[in-house]
């Protein structure tokens, strides 16, 4: 018997319920975290443009000597830029432009290929820099201390206007996982890394663990992310932990269109793991009818947020 997959009759004052906690923790949390993101942009934007000297200089040489300043400098042409339209004008490779925007190291070094097309990125910024915001741009001159001020205020704005939806998603997914946790450890368990290496099998009873790794599909090849892993104290006959999705959402449309996502990792396990592996969601925010009857049809079981002791069903 599944938890809340089959108990149709209840799901519209679950919705209602899960929504009320979504508003609520909306009004009263995500201004704060939003204005705590906005200052760690600003801090972002401050350091690109030292490096940058205030935007005067965007070459081939400041992008490699901080590749990670490229998504501040995006929000500052006009119109800002993603990611994708930067790689598109310039002509770089995808891999080039997302290892500066990640910051992350040049895909195959820093030759003299990867370099002219580091050169033609940083020709797509100055081309597009947004010359009204930075007026001592067009003056050749230096930039005061308001109009530094001023700008790096905007561009972070920007920063944060671009990446709302996922910096409220991960603090409320942030706060799912405490609220799991404050579950397991009363029963005594206790968070371990587990290398993703290992058999699942292999994960010590009473032991749990946050966004690990899972390998599943051919030759183990694919990497697919689990929020939640967890060995019962008493594990199961196969030994195979429980796996959660933490999952929130703050509009119906959006549930609708992702709901297959869930549906694909549940398949992937059940290819690797057999067809009794447990595979759960844990949701708050707007999940209608359509989306629970998505990923209840799919096999997949569902705990609701406000009715958090349902996790004992699990086997816990």
């Amino acid at each position: 018997m599944r938890i809340n997959a089959d108990n149709r009759t209840e799901w519209p004052g679950d919705i209602a319920r899960s929504v009320e906690m979504y508003n609520e923790w909306y009004r009263h949390f995500a201004p704060a975290v939003f204005r705590r993101e906005r200052t760690r942009a600003a801090d972002a934007v401050i350091a690109a443009m030292g490096a940058t000297r205030d935007f005067a200089q965007i070459d081939a040489t400041t992008l490699l000597a901080m590749p990670g300043i490229l998504r501040a400098l995006r929000m500052a042409t006009c119109p800002p830029v993603a990611r994708d339209r930067v790689t598109g004008l310039s002509g770089a490779t995808d891999g080039i432009v997302s290892a500066l925007d990640f910051g992350a190291a040049l895909p195959g070094g820093r030759g003299p290929d990867a370099r002219r097309q580091v050169g033609l990125v940083a020709s797509v910024l100055n081309d597009l820099l947004d010359v009204e915001l930075f007026p001592w741009l067009a003056a050749a001159r230096a930039a005061t201390e308001d109009e530094r001020r001023h700008a790096a205020a905007v561009v972070a704005d920007r920063l944060c206007g671009a990446n709302a939806d996922p910096i409220i998603r991960n603090a409320q997914e942030e706060r799912q996982l405490q609220v799991i946790e404050q579950v397991l450890v009363p029963l005594g368990y206790r968070r371990e890394t587990f290398p993703a290496d290992r058999p699942l099998e292999d994960m010590p009873a009473g032991t749990y663990a946050f966004r690990m790794v899972v390998m599943v599909g051919p030759a183990l090849a694919t990497r697919l992310p689990i929020d939640v892993v967890i060995q019962p104290r008493r594990p199961r006959p196969n030994r195979l932990p429980i796996l959660i999705e933490a999952k929130s959402a703050g509009d119906f449309t959006n549930t609708n269109k992702r709901r297959k996502e869930e549906a694909q990792k549940h398949t992937q396990l059940q290819e690797r793991f057999g067809s009794d592996v447990v595979y759960a969601l844990f949701l708050c925010g707007y999940f209608g009818e359509g989306y629970l009857a998505y990923e209840a049809d799919s096999g997949m079981d569902f705990i609701w947020e406000h009715r958090s002791d349902d996790l004992l069903q699990l086997g816990l």
